[in-house]
């Protein structure tokens, strides 16, 4: 996810590892609920929810942003912090309202994109992972899994928080060896809404008085 946005650091979440998986234990509950909500979000036409991006140290969270999300497959549209991201399939845009400047460059193939996706299949890729049992979130009854990375990655544990009657993720929390603490708090899940043709289109001429910088 390195580049998902200039000034915030969404690329400490969920960092994939290239671990061998041979000692890797995945538990057969948590692996049910977690396959479960990545089937329901590819069977979908697009998604929308709302989040809350939280950052702190220590367990505690000190600075909370709000942001939106919409995707439709591989397309996807994200707002935080005056700053607007697009992804178009081909080109990902990286839009600063803030600084009226725009950076356009191709995927490169080792970023992942911001997609409750990537979270939720994180388990294949390096992480033990246990069912912990049920917890109240942000007033919705979870399933809560625990992730461990197999070899050290900078990341000492994922929780997810999956509502696991609607296959939807409610909430990540990533503590890093550093003891930082990343979080994400998804609300307003929306699916199959009718979108705007061009909601995940660039058009550059919205955007006239911008400095735009091709990487």
């Amino acid at each position: 996810m390195i580049t998902i946005l200039k000034k915030i650091s969404f690329g400490i979440l969920v960092v994939a590892t290239t671990a061998s998986f041979s000692a890797q234990k995945i538990d057969a509950k948590a692996k049910t609920i977690l396959d479960a909500v990545a089937n329901n979000y590819k069977s979908k036409d697009n998604v929308y929810f709302k989040f809350i991006y939280g950052t702190g140290n220590n367990k505690k969270v000190t600075k909370t942003e709000p942001g939106i999300f919409y995707s439709s497959k591989d397309l996807y549209k994200l707002k935080i912090m005056g700053t607007e991201q697009i992804f178009d399939g081909n080109k990902i845009y990286n839009i600063s309202e803030e600084d009226q400047e725009i950076t356009v460059a191709k995927p490169t193939g080792n970023e992942q994109m911001f997609s409750p996706l990537n979270y939720i299949e994180q388990y294949k890729k390096g992480y033990n992972v246990k069912y912990v049992g049920k917890l109240k979130v942000n007033g919705v009854n979870s399933d809560y899994i625990k992730l461990t990375p197999i070899k050290n990655n900078g990341i000492k544990e994922v929780n997810l928080f999956v509502n696991a009657a609607k296959k939807q993720l409610v909430k990540i929390e990533q503590f890093s060896n550093d003891n930082a603490v990343s979080i994400i708090a998804i609300s307003n899940y929306v699916e199959n809404q009718k979108l705007n043709s061009n909601m995940f289109t660039f058009d550059k001429n919205q955007y006239k008085n911008y400095f735009v910088t091709e990487l």
